[in-house]
């Protein structure tokens, strides 16, 4: 009786703590994780998915060595409810983590948390945007002046016996564009992307703009050569993030249309990812944490977040992906979800919540109060945004434009498939009623399922911010 209690006892703690049923070799031989995110880069923005003015040679390697993501997503459009939503596998309103500056429900438990109890070192260099410290208990390493990597090093390279798992956090090329090779770029030159108003500010704001992504590329190249030098590149997973889109005024950054959400991402997996392979799968990054578990052997379903959806249903709001980077599937979800919440921005006006589903051709967004006026800081009062309000008093197809960043109809309906810049809004179109309809009442499933209750939800935002967030509120 004391052998059989004792392994009973055995039993329940392993499942308290997640851990999967793996033996001592397989636990050995656990990959490494080396997660790299952006800070507010277009995914459009890099040289080989098609922007050639910029210089990316570093991220155009790591393509090539991996698997190109094409249809990855954030659920939100500003950067701590994204990077909420990447670490712990919750949608932002689900977590209470949807505002930007903003925090999970205490006792939420992040990927750091379960790969901690399950033996790995956990870490996080640069730009981190989470609260509260309990829920992301990873080792904070500071940068280096110098940009050396040298705390970098030290972590990857310590003498344990144990994997790790550790976020790079890059602070570019968020605003203000100030770093990196400043005037390797000719406004001139270079060409304006069709969604943007094609002026000397914006020529301008965006060789500074590129600037910091070769600045981002440097990192991304230091941090891939400190792996191969520390001869741990080929049982390192490494995935790169371009965050949400950046901070130009239409479609980026603090929208939801694809410039806003959709991101271009990367893995890396030596003898598991086909180099140079890529996948159109819809994916999320909420899922990403998942894949995470499962590649590290870790049954997520014994994975508790600890913080139940609008249902009172438990479990991660993501899924594993490994099906699709390893090539034994070409598809994953059938939707992907997204909002933004403005409240709390530094500058807004008046409350304009956004929410939007998306399926592989159609993108369907709900504008909750189209009768408020949409203006924040970091588009309407900033360059080069007061530079095309200018332009626009001379024309009209560009008056239009700038009048839409202010005021969005209640609806909105886009055909991605002929329409990518989303220019052309269908919302209402006797032809897509039933396109419609079927993506308004899937976005209806989640935000019922994820407890968003839409402008009670919104108005909630405040209380949802840095240190004075109040959990229940």
């Amino acid at each position: 009786m004391p052998l059989r209690n004792s392994f009973i006892l055995l039993v329940v703690v392993v499942l308290a703590i997640c851990i999967s049923h793996v033996d001592a070799a397989e636990m050995e031989t656990r990959p490494n994780f080396l997660l790299i995110v952006a800070d507010d880069l277009c995914w459009r923005d890099i040289g080989f998915v098609g922007n050639q003015d910029v210089s990316t040679p570093n991220l155009d390697k790591l393509r090539a060595e991996g698997m190109w993501l094409k249809g990855m997503y954030t659920p939100a459009t500003t950067c701590s409810p994204s990077r909420h939503a990447l670490y712990t596998g919750l949608y932002p309103v689900r977590s209470g983590a949807y505002p930007n500056h903003t925090r999970v429900f205490t006792g939420t438990k992040s990927i750091f948390t379960h790969l901690k109890a399950n033996g790995y070192r956990v870490g996080l260099q640069g730009k981190g945007h989470v609260n509260p410290v309990e829920s992301f208990p990873f080792e904070l390493l500071k940068n280096d002046e110098a940009d050396n990597f040298k705390n970098t090093q030290e972590f990857i390279s310590r003498k344990e016996d144990k994997p790790w798992f550790l976020v790079f956090g890059s602070n570019d090329p968020h605003t203000p564009w100030s770093r990196g090779p400043q005037g390797r770029f000719d406004p001139n030159t270079i060409e304006v992307p069709p969604y943007l108003h094609d002026n000397f500010k914006t020529r301008e704001l965006l060789t500074n703009y590129y600037a910091e992504i070769s600045a981002l590329d440097t990192q991304v190249g230091s941090l891939l050569s400190l792996l191969k030098d520390a001869r741990q590149d080929q049982n390192t997973l490494v995935i790169f993030v371009s965050e949400q889109g950046s901070s130009f005024p239409y479609g980026g950054k603090w929208s939801v249309y694809d410039n806003g959400i959709r991101t271009t991402s990367i893995i890396r997996w030596p003898g598991k990812v086909t180099p140079g392979s890529s996948s159109n799968a819809l994916i999320q990054y909420v899922d990403i944490p998942v894949t995470l578990l499962e590649a590290a052997g870790i049954d997520s379903t014994l994975c508790d977040p600890n913080c139940p959806d609008g249902l009172g249903n438990k479990g991660f709001n993501g899924k594993s992906f490994i099906d699709v980077i390893t090539g034994k599937s070409t598809t994953f979800r059938d939707y992907i979800y997204s909002q933004h919440t403005t409240v709390g921005i530094v500058g807004y006006k008046d409350p304009y919540p956004m929410r939007a589903v998306r399926d592989t051709r159609y993108k369907y967004i709900r504008n909750l109060a189209p009768e408020n006026t949409y203006s924040i800081t970091g588009i309407h009062k900033d360059e080069p945004f007061k530079s095309w309000v200018m332009d626009a008093e001379s024309d009209s197809v560009l008056k239009k434009r700038v009048e839409l960043l202010s005021h969005r109809p209640a609806e909105e309906l886009y055909d991605l498939q002929s329409d990518e810049y989303e220019m052309v809004n269908l919302a209402n179109n006797p032809k897509l009623a039933d396109v419609q309809a079927r993506l308004s009442n899937e976005l209806d499933r989640w935000m019922i399922q994820q407890g968003d209750k839409g402008m009670e939800t919104e108005l909630k935002a405040k209380a949802r911010q840095g240190g004075k967030a109040k959990d229940g509120e």
